[in-house]
């Protein structure tokens, strides 16, 4: 596992060294799998993207995850930390804080389609030098971004630290069977309280943040290279044919497809 950490270090809020680049890269480099790149912000917003591989980001507020259809929108001041699962290409789009195309503060998670997929990809390939033909191409590729839909693939994290164990122990184990009501005991909380906590912190219950992290699970698990019948064990599904009903509601393909589209 390789850790990625540039000069510039300050400390930060969450008491650690936390980078601050004033400038949000605009590029693409390869990240080997399991590289991290830790904590960091920029005062401007950036676009980050996946050609390859799966990419996450996580800050205090919870984890988004990007297979090659999707991109994660990083507001600027956004502390955020990357991880690359299986081999990754990360494409970059650094934009100033005039340009907000999605009008959103938090980070989120947007759909890719082929067109924008093709002008992310053409915007951080070419030189940086403001050519008319990059300011043309910079101004198609704003367009498609204001068109983007966000989507649900963002596992809140916990404050409470009743919630922050039944959470903890889903994330290390997304195949753990158990109710909210069992692990509530295993940690020293009702049932009633938890699933208050699930909607008054997280915004969702207790199965939809659950299905949540598996979904994340298993994409890092597709992109290290396992099969559909190991991601589906592995991460909590009662059959194969489960996990492929799930994740093509969430990605709008099969992890049959999704590995020929975007190999490991």
């Amino acid at each position: 596992m390789t850790t990625t950490s540039p000069p510039g270090n300050e400390e930060g809020a969450r008491g650690s060294r936390v980078r601050h680049a004033p400038r949000a890269t605009t590029g693409h480099r390869p990240l080997p799998a399991g590289t991290e790149v830790d904590a960091h912000r920029h005062d401007e917003h950036q676009i980050v993207y996946a050609g390859r591989g799966v990419l996450s980001v996580t800050t205090d507020a919870g984890s988004w995850i990007a297979p090659g259809n999707r991109a994660i929108w990083i507001p600027a001041g956004t502390v955020h930390e990357h991880r690359a699962y299986g081999d990754t290409e990360i494409h970059l789009v650094g934009l100033p804080l005039e340009d907000n195309p999605l009008a959103l503060d938090r980070p989120a998670v947007i759909g890719v389609g082929p067109l924008l997929r093709e002008l992310i990809l053409a915007y951080t390939e070419q030189p940086a030098e403001p050519t008319a033909e990059r300011l043309r191409l910079r101004a198609v590729l704003l367009d498609r971004l204001r068109r983007s839909d966000e989507q649900p693939l963002h596992v809140p994290a916990p404050r409470d630290p009743r919630l922050a164990a039944v959470c903890a122990v889903l994330r290390d184990d997304p195949a753990d069977h158990r109710t909210l009501a069992q692990l509530g005991a295993a940690v020293g909380a009702g049932e009633r309280t938890l699933t208050r906590l699930f909607r008054a912190e997280l915004g969702m219950s207790f199965p939809q943040w659950r299905t949540q992290v598996r979904l994340h699970h298993a994409l890092r698990l597709l992109a290290e290279g396992a099969s559909v019948s190991t991601v589906a064990r592995r991460c909590g599904w009662a059959s194969s044919s489960a996990f492929i009903d799930v994740f093509r509601r969430a990605f709008g393909h099969t992890p049959g497809a999704h590995r020929t589209r975007f190999p490991p």
